[in-house]
């Protein structure tokens, strides 16, 4: 592999103050605060409702900052020598994603030629961030943060194109963003991680893992995610009888999920002992795969069918099809997130057609299927492009023998893992002494 200058003294200072200025300039030109007098129709304007009283959605907007900024970070903090990359680069590409989304999918919603900022905005800036961090979670210890920044400057602004043909043009239903989030999100990671294959990983790193407080760590952001995804799925529903639906068909999903992942971890597992990979990620498969039909009259039980579905797919592809992926595909997916969130997503697709089919939802199934193939084009092509300009050897991406690493990107406290290291090397000895 060629020779990489991973130091980032000017390289990463200079891109991200640029990239700041150069947000902060379009603000000035198009950005202004929602004055409510705004009462056109489409998916990023708000409610008369919210017109009224302006702040209704922001508990929901709260829960989905909390998603995004605690619950994907600590979620990839399982790597047991990359925990301050995990949970700093993702609050980094989460503050300028949140900026970059607002600006891109504001550009198609303009009203009198400026992006009015609400609640409802800020929320689908969330949203589109959320596609980065998915991303992210494909390439986790492979990249730099300058090809980070890079990714999510190209990532959000493909992600807006989508958003806008399925939600506007298509007009499909997608309020839990199934398609246009997760499976979007996915199917680009993937599609970056082929691009940046390493040969010399094929046979694992010794990084590439996990140790017992970081596992631990891992479910706290498992647990966060968990817990909020009700309101991720029914944040931008309309309000009243149909957000509860979204609220309550997430509900049970999650739960149900939950179930289904446990009794399957046991099930493909030596001697029937549950793997932590699996609880950490396919519990949560039932809040991705119910997304497309969060707001729709399915039923309860066809909720908890989803997340039944979802939770096997999900562990089942951690068990078995990752492994495939990494040794004939080329595809090294460091989180597993095609087994969280791209066959989840292509379920939650799948069961939407359906569902709409059924007449369980005003819209067309050829309208559904449509929006699915163009979330799986816009991110497997973007991908691909994305993942060819952040190969280009200027952006200091790790050695591979640096992978997994927080020190090349960090300063870590080296000499406080030596001092536990003596300790617990002084306790062991004691403790023989005394036998």
């Amino acid at each position: 592999m060629p020779a990489y200058s991973t130091n980032m003294r000017l390289k990463f200072p200079i891109l991200a103050l640029a990239l700041e200025i150069i947000t902060i300039i379009l603000f000035a030109v198009f950005v202004v605060y929602d004055d409510g007098k705004d009462h056109g129709h489409g998916s990023h304007n708000a409610t008369d409702k919210d017109h009224k009283d302006p702040m209704t959605l922001y508990p929901m907007f709260q829960d989905v900052h909390v998603m995004i900024f605690i619950g994907f970070g600590f979620l990839m903090t399982f790597l047991k020598r990359y925990g301050f990359s995990s949970v700093g680069v993702n609050l980094l590409l989460a503050a300028f994603g949140l900026q970059w989304g607002l600006l891109m999918q504001g550009i198609w919603h303009l009203t009198d030629g400026k992006i009015k900022v609400n609640i409802f905005k800020i929320i689908n800036a969330d949203f589109s961030t959320a596609t980065v961090l998915i991303s992210f979670g494909a390439v986790l210890g492979k990249t730099s943060p300058v090809q980070l920044l890079i990714m999510t400057v190209l990532e959000i602004t493909i992600f807006s194109a989508n958003e806008h043909i399925v939600a506007n043009i298509l007009e499909a239903n997608d309020v839990g963003a199934s398609m246009i989030i997760h499976a979007y999100g996915a199917y680009f990671g993937l599609a970056v991680a082929r691009v940046l294959y390493r040969p010399a990983l094929r046979n694992g790193h010794e990084n590439d893992g996990s140790v017992y407080h970081s596992d631990l760590f891992a479910m706290i952001g498992t647990v966060f995610l968990w817990m909020f995804w009700p309101s991720f799925n029914s944040a931008i529903a309309e309000p009243g009888l149909t957000q509860l639906t979204a609220v309550i068909n997430t509900y049970l999903s999650l739960a149900t999920c939950v179930l289904s992942a446990y009794a399957i971890s046991s099930l493909v597992e030596h001697r029937g002992k549950l793997d932590m990979v699996h609880i950490q990620n396919a519990t949560l498969a039932g809040g991705v795969a119910v997304g497309t039909c969060a707001d729709m009259d399915i039923g309860p039980y066809g909720a908890m069918l989803i997340g039944l579905l979802a939770g096997i797919i999900s562990t089942l592809g951690f068990k078995y099809l990752t492994p495939i992926l990494a040794s004939h595909l080329g595809i090294q997916d460091t989180c597993g997130v095609h087994n969280l969130h791209g066959m989840p997503g292509i379920l939650g697709g799948l069961a939407g057609i359906v569902a709409v089919a059924l007449g369980k939802k005003k819209g067309e199934a050829a309208m559904q299927a449509a929006a699915l193939a163009s979330s799986l084009g816009f991110a497997l092509v973007g991908g691909a492009v994305t993942g060819a300009i952040m190969k280009l050897p200027i952006w200091g991406q790790p050695p591979d023998q640096n992978c997994f690493d927080d020190s090349i990107y960090w300063e870590v406290p080296e000499e406080e893992e030596e001092n536990e290291e003596s300790l617990a090397h002084a306790d062991h000895s004691k403790n023989k002494a005394e036998a």
